[in-house]
């Protein structure tokens, strides 16, 4: 069902198509991490309650400066930007730096994409999860890996 939504609109994008097995939602994006401290933070975001989330994405947007095609909700429900605020938080522990700008959640379709104007899906699609994960991202000759740490 999700393909039959998604797949007209891709078919206006110009740009290299995202495995889908790579689709996904960035809460934090935390860069370079120490291997030492990876077990202090899974313990540190063990106090985060996890709760349901909701999110309802309505379009393709294209973003200019990182060239991607993104699947983007209009609203954006206040759990989820708590639920960043708080692993955010966590992370100051070990030296990270929360970002100033405004959580806008995504997820990336399509890479080195071409300037296009929002591309509005037939049907919204939503999406819903009460959990989260510590992911590694490894870059290889085969492209970007995703490998999960811990739920």
């Amino acid at each position: 069902m999700m393909r039959d939504i998604i797949n007209p609109a891709l078919s206006e994008i110009e740009g290299t198509a995202v495995d889908r097995g790579n689709w996904h939602i960035t809460l934090v994006f935390i860069g370079a991490f120490a291997e030492e401290n990876i077990a202090g933070l899974q313990e540190a975001v063990r106090e985060i309650e996890p709760f349901e989330i909701r999110l309802r994405f309505d379009r393709i947007t294209f973003w200019q400066r990182p060239k991607v095609a993104s699947l983007n909700p209009r609203n954006v429900p206040a759990g989820l930007e708590e639920l960043v605020r708080s692993l955010e938080q966590k992370l100051v522990t070990f030296g990270f730096v929360p970002n100033e700008r405004t959580y806008r959640p995504h997820i990336t379709v399509a890479r080195r994409a071409r300037t296009f104007i929002d591309i509005p899906l037939a049907r919204p699609i939503e999406l819903q999860w009460s959990s989260f994960e510590l992911v590694e991202t490894v870059s290889s000759s085969r492209g970007v890996q995703y490998h999960p740490l811990k739920q």
